[in-house]
């Protein structure tokens, strides 16, 4: 079974959305807050198994820029100066087909940890 492979990747700066389309069908609108939180960057995910540190306070986070990173990720950069985390698009195909759960996830930890989205 092959991989789905992006074919569009559409940034909506005044919606804070990133839209990804895949070829096998699947289209996904992923808005910033959502993507900023749920980072690939070591300096937040840590370097190690697990969740990593939980980012917060990123509620009106803006995107800034979506650069392509080889043929296998784009690096996006956010208002907030972050710009060192890779999507690969496994990745970006997984966030989108698992938000509700991913997001679920976070909110749950926010509260845990007693942090909030800001």
């Amino acid at each position: 079974m092959s991989r789905p492979w992006p074919t569009e990747l559409r940034v909506r700066r005044g919606e804070r959305t990133l839209t990804a389309s895949f070829d096998d069908g699947a289209s996904f609108v992923l808005d910033a807050e959502y993507l900023r939180v749920m980072t690939a960057s070591a300096l937040d995910r840590g370097h190690g198994a697990g969740p990593g540190r939980t980012v917060a306070g990123k509620r009106g986070v803006g995107l800034v820029d979506v650069r392509p990173v080889g043929r296998y990720a784009v690096r996006i950069a956010f208002d907030d100066g972050h710009a060192s985390g890779f999507y690969g698009w496994d990745a970006l195909y997984r966030l989108g087909r698992d938000r509700d759960a991913l997001w679920a996830d976070y909110l749950a930890r926010l509260e845990r940890e007693g942090l909030d989205r800001g």
